[in-house]
């Protein structure tokens, strides 16, 4: 054995309490181990320093930081929606496409839109037209106002008069058809007597064919005098028309202030046509805009539901865009809210990322505890009540540009850690 081992022996105690060794020889005295109780001391007292260093530590940490665990991510999700009923032509994007506000999205039939706004301006343009004509029309009835009444009805004596000479000369006419018809009467018995005569043999084959001419000759002088009285009646009816026009000048002429107000109501009516045309087209252009549909914002697509081809609906949802921008909603116990205030720093460990820590600022608290806004808030009014510590959802913004190789979402767990003091 190396004489560097010390070597010991098991001590028994005697039945007096004394200590002896269980050695073979009893005469050499038994070594003691009192020199390790000062290496003992010296480890408890480094254990007991290290220990208070610990607590000091710790009490100090959880005076100047408030966590949880009962926290999630959390950000706004837009819904992409179409504001026309038409078919998909094109979709640019895919699930969990990252987009910038403004991309476009989706693009929609646009042919029945453009035939649309075309006829929206076609209308205007008519429109435009008929109140130019309108406001011409009552500016000359303006300028025709004082034109004078004396004029027109000079214009009506004339047309009466016309109409007198007009109905004279058809009673002319009619007088000479009745001669007309008289004298064709007469030739026509003539030709039949004669003709009779002629076939017994007492008057010629030439007086014979003069009857018969005279016969022709007075019934086209009766054609003729009953085309005259036609035309005698077609000249009064002119005439009589030429009368009322006149006299409705006249009238005209006296009622100019009536002409002129009516002339511009008409006017007016059409300028409101054309505002109403206008708002026709304005629509037609946003309906047509809207076959184009852009991101509201940046973000990465989600639940996408439309294909090319697809006839999608008014207000269809077509996916959904969660924005970049997301926050923490941390549910903090009351009593942890005493030295909470906004605008403190905080920082946040994300389940799904272990090795990265978001800094961000503590945004808002929310007036009253989450269970106060549930579905079925608790009603203590009644029966046996048991006071329960609540929670209170706190937003914290992570003030972080969104990192595309560690996407955040809503609903991701998440521990925040807040600096109260």
């Amino acid at each position: 054995m190396s004489p560097d081992v010390e070597t010991f022996e098991p001590e028994t105690v005697s039945p007096n309490g004394n200590v002896s060794q269980d050695s073979g020889s009893s005469s050499a005295p038994a070594p003691r181990r009192r020199h390790r109780r000062p290496i003992v001391l010296a480890f408890g007292v480094v254990a007991a320093l290290a220990l208070l260093i610990f607590g000091v530590r710790y009490v100090r940490y959880a005076r100047a930081y408030e966590s949880t665990d009962d926290a999630f991510i959390d950000g706004h999700i837009v819904g992409v929606s179409p504001k026309v009923a038409s078919n998909v032509a094109r979709v640019h994007v895919d699930d969990n496409t990252h987009v910038k506000g403004g991309d476009p999205l989706v693009e929609l039939d646009s042919r029945d839109f453009e035939a649309r706004l075309a006829q929206a301006r076609s209308n205007l343009a008519a429109a435009v037209q008929q109140h130019r004509a309108a406001f011409w029309n009552a500016r000359v009835v303006e300028r025709t106002a004082g034109a004078g009444v004396e004029q027109a009805e000079a214009a009506v004596v004339t047309a009466e008069r016309q109409v007198d000479g007009a109905r004279s000369r058809l009673e002319q006419a009619r007088a000479a058809v009745v001669a007309a018809d008289a004298e064709a009467v007469r030739a026509r018995a003539d030709a039949k007597r004669y003709v009779r005569l002629a076939q017994d043999g007492f008057v010629s084959l030439q007086d014979r064919d003069n009857a018969v001419a005279k016969d022709q000759t007075a019934t086209a002088n009766l054609d003729a005098a009953r085309m005259a009285e036609r035309g005698a009646a077609e000249g009064v009816r002119q005439s009589e028309a030429q009368l009322a026009q006149e006299r409705a000048r006249l009238a005209g002429a006296q009622a100019a202030p009536d002409q002129m107000a009516q002339s511009r109501a008409q006017a007016d009516q059409l300028a409101a046509q054309i505002g109403q045309y206008e708002a026709a087209v304005h629509q037609a252009e946003l309906d047509l805009s809207y076959t184009k549909l852009y991101a509201p914002e940046s973000g990465r697509v989600t639940r996408k539901s439309v294909e090319p081809g697809a006839y999608v609906q008014v207000g269809q949802t077509l996916f959904s865009i969660v924005p970049d921008r997301v926050w923490v909603v941390a549910n903090f116990k009351e009593t942890q809210l005493r030295h909470m205030r906004p605008g403190q720093p905080a920082t946040v460990m994300v389940d799904a990322y272990p090795d990265r820590v978001f800094h961000g600022h503590v945004d808002s608290i929310q007036a009253g505890s989450g269970a106060r806004f549930s579905l079925l808030p608790p009603e203590n009014a009644t029966g046996n009540y048991v006071k329960v510590v609540q929670r209170v959802p706190v937003k914290i913004v992570i003030d972080e540009t969104a990192d595309p190789q560690r996407v955040l979402g809503p609903g991701m767990s998440a521990v925040p850690e807040v600096r109260v003091r």
